[in-house]
């Protein structure tokens, strides 16, 4: 019946997928990854791969004394008290020690990142590694994979099928390959193929105010992990919740770092005005973009934040590539930019007379400097990053049914799950996502492998 068996078997091979597998193989199990693609990539690879995290000694070294308390906190004030207050604080909980892991066992050397505060947190929080890169991430975590011999990593393997047993408890997965379907037995399985981004016609369903923006996430997250546990009876959560972005430069393909506005830049549109409190979050603000006449905006900072932000590996990129206009005078720069060049030095003058501290017209009140010297312009989009609701789970990462069950033997984390930015755009806080899928992993897989210790003690 069976063509394979393993301890654990994790459909995907992204950020959350690899976390999970690492941490069950340093126990001496014996993992499976099943990726559909023939990348290991995901959406921690397109992110700016900055993890929040509370309470680590990269905090304490410069004087920060944090707790999860505090950063599950901030979480639930920028979604409205709607993600599930457990789920938030076993994420924040698990935060730290994630953060020291990766970098004491998988040479992520990690440092935190000062050069900004991203919107509604309330200490700097965020922890990255040299290059600010998710692709860096991912390398390292494969590399660290490759390493191990207990971990099978199978790529253009999709997971199709949950398989259960008699008491309705998942025993395996089948798996298309290209020799055809083959069965895997499995005590624990891991659900971590990210959610629906890629989906349109899901996403028109659930989340239809942000369906004809841009999609700027892995195109192979189209909601299968999702639908495979819904047919066996689990719950979904928060379906209309997902991360949105105000700043993706479309003629490079590259993502503009919201540290542009919270280093002190502010976004017009065509004709040249401010349409919003940009500070408020770039997740929510890519809705203001979408209402728009014409669906774009342009972000305008000086030469001290642009030299400031170079130490981001897509922002170097982008100033490698030319992508930003730059002059000494707003009128010029209105000109290259092809804005309303009379609305734009108004928009601007206006804009230099904003004090930090004081609210402007929009209610914005970071303003942590005066743009001065030369100035630089680029055109942005909107765009969905990736998706936030999904599979219902506990503080153990365990899928749970629509009476608030445990499915015997099945979890999930990173997109594939409800995550905790709430029910809309607005609940998005800076490194909700990725460390919604690095956190879940390493809470799914250290409770498979306690679940799987404990049962062979019986």
């Amino acid at each position: 019946m069976w063509d394979a068996e393993v301890d654990i078997a994790i459909a995907g091979a992204g950020g959350c997928g690899l976390v999970a597998a690492l941490t069950v193989a340093e126990k001496g199990l014996q993992v499976a990854v099943f990726e559909k693609t023939d990348f290991v990539l995901g959406n921690t690879a397109a992110s700016a791969g900055m993890i929040p995290a509370a309470g680590t000694r990269y905090q304490r070294e410069i004087g920060i004394q944090e707790t999860p308390e505090e950063m599950a906190e901030d979480i639930l004030k920028k979604n409205h008290q709607e993600s599930n207050p457990d789920l938030t604080l076993a994420l924040s909980k698990v935060s730290g020690p994630l953060v020291e892991w990766m970098n004491d066992k998988l040479d992520m050397q990690f440092s935190l990142v000062t050069e900004f505060k991203y919107p509604g947190h309330r200490n700097l929080r965020m922890h990255a590694p040299p290059t600010r890169s998710g692709l860096e991430l991912m390398k390292k975590l494969k590399q660290a994979v490759n390493d191990k011999d207990n971990i099978y990593l199978m790529l253009k393997s999709q997971v199709e099928k949950l398989i259960l047993g008699d008491k309705g408890e998942v025993i395996g997965i089948d798996v298309q390959t290209t020799d055809g379907v083959q069965r895997i037995k499995a005590k624990k399985v891991i659900l971590a193929t990210n959610g629906f981004g890629g989906n349109t016609s899901m996403v028109k369903k659930f989340i239809p105010e942000i369906s004809d923006a841009l999609y700027f996430g892995y195109e192979a997250n189209t909601g299968e992990g999702i639908e495979m546990a819904l047919e066996i009876g689990a719950d979904v959560s928060n379906m209309t919740a997902y991360q949105g972005h105000a700043a993706v430069n479309e003629a490079t393909g590259l993502l503009v770092t919201w540290g542009t506005i919270m280093s002190g830049g502010f976004m017009v549109n065509q004709n040249g005005e401010r349409f919003g409190n940009e500070a408020q979050g770039y997740s929510e603000f890519a809705l203001e973009v979408v209402k728009q006449e014409v669906q774009n905006g342009y972000i305008i900072i000086d030469q001290d934040i642009y030299q400031n932000l170079l130490s981001i590996e897509d922002f170097k990129q982008l100033d490698e590539m030319d992508a930003f206009k730059s002059s000494d005078s707003i009128e010029d720069l209105a000109v290259k930019l092809g804005i309303n060049v009379k609305s734009l030095k108004q928009t601007y003058t206006a804009f230099q007379k904003n004090e930090q501290g004081s609210s402007d017209q929009f209610g914005r009140t970071d303003f942590p400097k005066q743009l001065t010297g030369k100035l630089f312009g680029i055109k942005v989009s909107p765009a969905l990053f990736h998706t936030q609701g999904g599979l219902n789970i506990n503080e153990h990462a365990q899928v749970v049914n629509g009476q608030g069950n445990v499915i015997e033997n099945l979890y999930a984390g990173g997109g594939t799950a409800v995550g905790v930015s709430g029910r809309h755009a607005y609940g998005y806080m800076s490194g909700n996502g990725l460390l919604a899928a690095l956190g879940f992993g390493k809470i799914a897989g250290d409770h498979a492998v306690h679940m799987i210790q404990q049962k062979g003690m019986e």
